[in-house]
């Protein structure tokens, strides 16, 4: 194919915002290398990115910038990619037999947006109907946390949320909703600085629109 061709088929399912699996994308070697030697890596690339910037990559200011920068994708904001980091989650039997919903909101959302690399900003909002379990209140902004440090698509996030809950409360009775701003609209392309985009999953008792609106009411 005509790499030029190509260039724009890539620019064009970017700005599609397309989303081809509910897992995140990840080469089966992935984890073979060590922590230090993806810092290597990555600082030697982002090296380049700046040579070719034009820096001067000699002044004081910057030089140490593309080992800042390495580290800080690796142990910080792409540090949900590795599964050793994913939180161990703990779930206690529902001894209060508590079977309405449960609401935690307004928990923060930091992630990066896959297809120009621009902060996601926003808040996540979480309701579920406890079954047979109940799980700690941080474990859940521990989860939020833990798929938004990886590059990501709103609505990819949205969902591995669910399916994370779903799955370790034994209940599909869960509703997830994330309101965020992203970057890559705001501060390049449209430049729109007003606008937010909303994602919601839900299942179970949520399906019924009374407890959607009871939720969304719940959550301003």
């Amino acid at each position: 194919m005509d790499k030029v061709l190509e260039t724009l088929i890539v620019d064009e399912i970017g700005d599609s915002h397309l989303m081809t699996s509910i897992d995140t994308p990840l080469r089966e070697d992935a984890f073979e290398k060590s922590d230090e030697e993806k810092i290597h890596c990555i600082a030697r690339y982002f090296k380049g990115i700046m040579e070719e910037l034009g820096l001067d990559l000699t002044d004081d200011s910057i030089q140490g910038t593309p080992y800042r920068v390495a580290k800080m994708y690796l142990k910080e904001i792409f540090h949900g990619l590795d599964p050793k980091n994913k939180p161990k989650i703990s779930i206690f039997d529902n001894k209060y037999e508590y079977h309405k919903m449960l609401v935690e909101k307004d928990i923060s959302v930091v992630s990066f947006c896959e297809h120009h690399f621009m902060p996601i900003v926003g808040k996540a909002h979480v309701a579920y109907v406890p079954k047979d379990h109940v799980i700690g209140l941080s474990k859940i902004n521990r989860i939020v946390t833990y798929y938004c440090r990886r590059p990501q698509v709103q609505e990819r996030l949205t969902l591995q949320i669910y399916r994370e809950l779903t799955a370790v409360l034994g209940t599909d009775a869960v509703m997830v909703v994330v309101e965020a701003e992203h970057m890559c609209v705001s501060a390049r392309g449209v430049q729109d600085v007003q606008s937010k985009t909303i994602t919601m999953e839900y299942g179970g008792i949520f399906l019924e629109k009374e407890r959607r609106d009871e939720f969304l009411t719940l959550i301003g």
